[in-house]
């Protein structure tokens, strides 16, 4: 088994740091986490046990696209010196579960440890939605994949989450490994949260239009999410091995070492197999 870590960063979102942590303590073990806090304001999840919590000092001046730099360096420095004791580094943001297909009936440490990884691998990129007029507000206290049933299948979260070599860092968002092509797996999955339930979009967004870092903008393009699962007819499963095939040939002109999918909107229906996992 090769010895696996995850890294994530996280500011005023408790609820699903504490699922980030739920999820890959149970896979990883908490002793294997790595959490740093955006702000010393911020609150230690109750669940986080043995895992290594750090709280950063918050710079209220940066801009959404500044801070996001400064942030992934951090990361990517940290996770450089945890290849020092570690065989992968697993780094994504807090809404984000990478998750193999449960068909496998493999932990995620399994499998990782029976594919070759040069130097990175991705999970294709499920951006999970709220369905308004057939799905309500998102219960706390009910597991994740029970309540919502459609993914906007994005290549922007078809993410570089697993790395194994040293010597480089995370792209913003961790959308890509510099100076290293991707490699979408065809048993990976990264399900996304961050448009999952429209109420909390929108509490978010009201906070956020009193600042002037930018995170306004970057939050209303969260409502496309919402909008592609709500108003497009979702495609059977099928459809997400040639989602795989598009993204690994598309690439976008600005940024070779990406993914695209060019202007195609697929949603899918989330495979019922998937619905106890989170």
């Amino acid at each position: 088994m090769k010895k696996i870590c995850a890294i994530t960063m996280a500011r005023n979102d408790e609820f699903f740091l504490s699922k980030w942590i739920e999820y890959y303590g149970g896979q990883l073990g908490k002793e294997n986490l790595y959490v740093f806090l955006d702000g010393e304001d911020q609150t230690i999840p109750a669940n986080a046990g043995n895992a290594h919590i750090e709280k950063l000092k918050r710079d209220v001046t940066k801009v959404v696209a500044v801070g996001d730099k400064t942030r992934i360096k951090k990361i990517s420095a940290k996770a450089n010196e945890l290849l020092d004791s570690y065989d992968l580094v697993i780094g994504c943001d807090a809404d984000e579960f990478l998750i193999v297909d449960p068909a496998l009936n493999m932990t995620l440490p399994e499998y990782l440890s029976s594919i070759k990884i040069k130097s990175c691998v991705s999970g294709l990129g499920m951006d999970v939605g709220q369905k308004i007029g057939e799905e309500g507000e998102l219960k706390l206290d009910v597991p994740l994949l029970k309540q919502r049933s459609y993914a906007y299948v994005c290549s922007r979260y078809t993410k570089t989450v697993v790395i194994a070599v040293k010597g480089s860092r995370w792209g913003s968002g961790f959308h890509r490994f510099k100076g290293h092509n991707f490699h979408i797996d065809p048993n990976l999955y990264l399900f996304h949260f961050g448009c999952c339930n429209e109420a909390w979009l929108k509490e978010k967004l009201q906070d956020s239009d009193k600042m002037s870092s930018g995170w306004g903008r970057h939050l209303r393009k969260r409502f496309r999410t919402i909008k592609y699962v709500t108003n497009k007819k979702p495609r059977p499963e099928k459809f997400l091995k040639t989602a795989r095939i598009t993204q690994t040939i598309l690439r976008p002109i600005y940024a070779l070492n990406k993914p695209s999918m060019c202007c195609w909107r697929l949603v899918v229906e989330i495979p019922e197999r998937f619905k106890n996992i989170l």
